[in-house]
């Protein structure tokens, strides 16, 4: 996968990128990044990207010439399909983990990271294929937005998590909350590892872990259960889960 991001911070990603899960995709190929500071394609002589909004407010608007020439710039290297180009913005689609999945297929995405007050609407209406949001609330810029939703697609990459399947029970993955984790020591200062765990019976351990997620979904995000169609036997958990509690 392609992944090139445009900011006007290009530093706050040597960071994020060059550690941990990011850095081992990009040393294993299944990655390769490309930061680009957008200022650089300005027009004027003071390389200035933004400007007052017609009609008046408050704040700075990113003007379109800048990021529709760096965008250009990029179709014309790509060596694939066009393109995802993802703004990241308040208003847009709200991020879940279906739409990680979704991006990880993409061979090709461009983020593209905005300031100020917003964004020329021409940028939204002729560049742009997604909008997302990390949430109701709002930064200062697009870039933590997007270090989010890049940690959450090159995770799903093949060949970078250790265990292929690792992701495949992570939360929201399976439309649940994920169930506890334990290690050792079995015992730690009084507190024990659940017995079953400790049993060597898969059969008991996946039907625990399943009625766990289903607990965990319950007490913690109940709404999730709007969005999964459950399985005969998850229904029948879940009917003792609620039991359990009562």
């Amino acid at each position: 996968m392609k992944i090139d991001i445009l900011t006007l911070f290009p530093d706050m990603f040597s960071g994020v990128l060059g550690q941990s899960m990011l850095q081992k995709a990009a040393e294993r190929a299944a990655v390769e990044y490309n930061v680009v500071n957008f200022r650089d394609y300005a027009d004027n002589k003071h390389s200035t990207v933004d400007d007052y909004p017609y009609g008046g407010g408050a704040g700075m608007v990113l003007t379109p010439q800048p990021i529709f020439d760096a965008i250009t710039a990029l179709r014309e290297k790509a060596q694939s399909k066009p393109p995802r180009v993802i703004l990241l913005c308040p208003q847009g689609e709200r991020f879940e983990q279906q739409k990680a999945e979704e991006l990880a297929k993409e061979e090709h995405l461009i983020f593209i990271c905005g300031h100020y007050e917003g964004y020329d609407e021409r940028i939204r209406q002729h560049i742009v294929t997604d909008e997302i949001s990390i949430g109701d609330y709002v930064l200062t810029g697009g870039e933590l937005g997007a270090m989010v939703v890049v940690d959450s697609v090159v995770r799903l990459l093949p060949e970078v998590l250790g265990n292929q399947e690792s992701h495949l029970k992570d939360s929201f993955s399976t439309g649940l909350l994920e169930h506890p984790h334990y290690t050792r020591p079995a015992d730690f200062r009084g507190l024990k590892v659940p017995e079953v765990l400790l049993s060597g019976n898969h059969k008991l351990i996946d039907e625990w872990r399943n009625k766990e997620a289903l607990r965990r979904t319950l007490e913690r995000r109940p709404d999730l259960f709007a969005k999964i169609e459950l399985t005969t036997e998850q229904e029948k958990w879940l009917e003792e889960v609620k039991k359990d509690g009562q």
